[in-house]
Order: structure tokens, then sequence, then C-alpha cells
């Protein structure tokens, strides 16, 4: 389990008991280590299936309330739409990387050889 779960107290865990709603950052942090632990897993079982559902539905609440992104106005969207390439070339010939020698060339794949 990761360091910041190990620090958290118990009740946070989410091991026995199902989670409930976030109430505190300490709590949200505890959270997203479990979902991390769970997503980790290559085999789940049924149970840690709908926990994982549930903490990803729990942590998005959470941040929704909790750490609001601002719209961008009108105005914002259009000047960056504004500063957008109006074509794939366009986009290139105005890249940082012009003029920087790259090499495309791929190596042939030799692939490996398997017993059956």
């Amino acid at each position: 389990m990761p360091a910041t779960a190990e620090r958290l107290p118990a009740k946070y865990l989410v091991k026995q008991e199902g989670p409930k709603i976030i109430s505190s950052p300490d709590q949200h942090q505890a959270y997203i280590s479990r979902l991390l632990e769970l997503q980790r897993k290559a085999h789940r079982s049924a149970e840690e299936t709908e926990t994982a559902k549930l903490l990803v539905v729990l942590i998005a609440d959470y941040e929704a309330k909790h750490f609001l992104v601002e719209k961008a106005s009108g105005v914002e969207q259009l000047v960056a739409k504004a500063h957008q390439p109006k074509s794939l070339l366009q986009f290139f010939r105005e890249s940082p990387l012009v003029g920087v020698a790259l090499d495309l060339e791929r190596q042939k794949d030799e692939g490996c050889d398997i017993e059956l």
C-alpha cells in the first residue's frame, strides 16, 4: 500500500467496510490510494470491482465540489482558437523543432524465436 495510506487512520482505508462520502482531504487521498491499489491488481474479485467503481464516483464527486476549474469565457475560447494552426503543415512549419535533424528511419523488427 502507498506510504500516504499507511499514515492515515484505519477508518479511511476502505478495507472491511464500504466507502462513504468523502469529507476530508485525508480521506480523499486514502480513497485515491485504495483505488490505485485496486487498479494495479491483475485479478479483482467482484466485490473489489464494485468497490473500485464506487470509489471512482465518490472521488469524482469530491473533486467536482472541491477542485473547481473555471470555464473559459467566449472571448478566451476565440483567442485560443485563433492561435491554432489551420493545418498540420502550418503546425509543423511553425514548430520550434523546425531545422532540427530528426532520424525517422526505423530498424527492421527481426522478430524472435519461439519454441513450440
